[in-house]
């Protein structure tokens, strides 16, 4: 029997005690995932699904509407459909399937710009120096480019736009997710600490109408804020403040939120930015940490692997519980709740603990927002 047929086989199989040849060809299988995640990345680049919306068509009509190879477009689409993505509903036509919906560009939990963003040349070069990464601890990114993730962004503005586009369209599922478990009844004024461009806040304002709200992030992402809660109708109950929370954050919140932001950095730099967020905030306040929060064992969990796109990436890391509630011990906060949620992330509650404010001195170099 062909060895990927083997793998499909044996695919669902216990670990323990499965003998070599369902080993090595689940090894086998896993190891096909790299070509997967780059066949979604071109039919993604290709708007492939946008054009599939309505109604199934013919590989031919595709192929001359995204100006591609009929042969090769075909044996992309029938490798995917054998993965659930496509179908093949009639000889070489092709038509969406529940698992090819979120690539379709307007889909609610479109996941279009994620994978034209993981599927970028400028990632995989990356991903190719994952060996350094493992070996050193820094970067697999800046090694592969001479220069941080962050900053080759900024000199790249098609790969910024989709970065950009791909980090709003990651908030708005997260901040579904987190918004749905959170309570603010008790709250009156929220600071959004690397807020990017207020889909959070926006929600929340929108559910707490006695809530206002302040979004402190750098420059470039108050036009997108505006944007964001305009659309929303919450703009005048909530204030842009353009800062870097490593230097400080706006006072007077009784609760601070960090979506998706301690994963960007160091223990160190997290420090700073809680033990600013401490000097700011209210006697009785809280600090809401949105993230992904790695399981202890053998349990598999998304936070795991998330968890090393941060290595390679940024020299960023995902966090344990045990981990996290260390973090927010060191600034003065104590930990007081995990809130579970729909999506991969959970939500940190932690409020004030009397004592001295920890101060974290050390330079470092601001990369980025939550969005």
């Amino acid at each position: 029997m062909h060895l990927l047929r083997r793998c499909l086989v044996a695919e669902g199989a216990p670990m323990a005690g499965i003998d070599h040849e369902v080993r090595s060809t689940r090894l086998a299988r896993m190891m096909d995932g790299v070509l997967v995640a780059q066949l979604i990345h071109v039919v993604a680049e290709l708007g492939i699904a946008d054009l599939l919306r309505d109604q199934p068509m013919p590989v031919a009509q595709l192929a001359r509407r995204t100006g591609t190879d009929p042969d090769a477009l075909y044996r992309a689409l029938r490798a995917l459909a054998g993965e659930g993505v496509f179908t093949e509903s009639g000889p070489r036509t092709f038509g969406l399937t529940p698992l090819a919906e979120p690539l379709r560009t307007d889909a609610p939990d479109s996941v279009r710009n994620i994978a034209r963003m993981r599927g970028g040349r400028e990632h995989w070069l990356a991903w190719a120096e994952l060996q350094h990464s493992i070996r050193t601890g820094s970067s697999a990114f800046r090694h592969a480019h001479g220069t941080d993730l962050w900053t080759y962004l900024a000199s790249h503005p098609d790969q910024a736009a989709v970065f950009d586009r791909a980090m709003g369209d990651d908030a708005q599922h997260i901040h579904a997710a987190a918004a749905s478990v959170l309570d603010l009844s008790d709250v009156s004024r929220l600071v959004d600490v690397g807020g990017g461009h207020g889909y959070l806040v926006a929600r929340l304002l929108r559910r707490y109408p006695e809530l206002s709200a302040v979004v402190l992030d750098q420059p470039h992402t108050m036009q997108g804020a505006e944007r964001v809660l305009a659309e929303a109708g919450v703009r005048d109950r909530c204030e842009l403040v353009a800062g870097d929370f490593l230097d400080s954050v706006p006072t007077g919140g009784d609760a601070y939120v960090l979506s998706r932001i301690l994963h960007d950095w160091d223990d160190q730099a997290c420090l700073r930015v809680l033990g600013n967020i401490r000097h700011a905030m209210a006697a009785a306040g809280q600090v809401i940490v949105v993230d992904s929060v790695v399981p202890e064992g053998d349990t598999q969990h998304s936070a795991k692997l998330v968890d090393i796109i941060m290595l390679a990436l940024n020299e960023g890391r995902e966090r344990s519980e045990a981990e996290l509630a260390t973090l927010l011990e060191a600034a003065r906060l104590r930990h007081t709740a995990t809130l579970d949620t729909s999506s991969h992330i959970s939500v940190i509650i932690s409020d004030v603990q009397p004592g001295n404010i920890p101060t974290c001195t050390r330079e470092v170099e601001h990369t980025g927002s939550g969005q």
